[in-house]
């Protein structure tokens, strides 16, 4: 168990996905994503997620993540936030909100 008090500091957001192009550089087959967080300006990410989504196919999407866990540096590419996902053996299923919302909503 965590202290409550640690998961009030993640900061999880909603966002919608701006662009999604091929990370071939990364040592795992990935995306390199820009998110757009309202208010909050776009932050960049990157997700091993090409087993289920098509890049073409996730312009648009509204995901889940969190914004304030620093960057990640991977391969020559900074990521900027964390997209949450469900993992099921090799598959990463994105966490999303049931209904369309503004970008930028905060996630409790």
């Amino acid at each position: 168990m965590i202290d409550y008090s640690l998961f009030e500091k993640l900061d999880i957001r909603i966002g919608t996905i701006i662009s999604a192009n091929k990370f071939s550089e990364a040592r795992n087959l990935s995306y390199k994503l820009v998110i757009d967080f309202g208010n909050l300006g776009s932050l960049k990410s990157s997700a091993q997620i090409t087993k289920l989504y098509k890049s073409e196919n996730l312009v648009g999407k509204q995901v889940i993540a969190i914004i304030n866990l620093g960057f990640r540096k991977i391969a020559n590419f900074e990521s900027q936030c964390l997209i949450l996902g469900a993992v099921e053996k090799e598959f990463v299923f994105l966490l999303k909100p049931e209904e369309k919302t503004i970008n930028g909503a905060r996630v409790f």
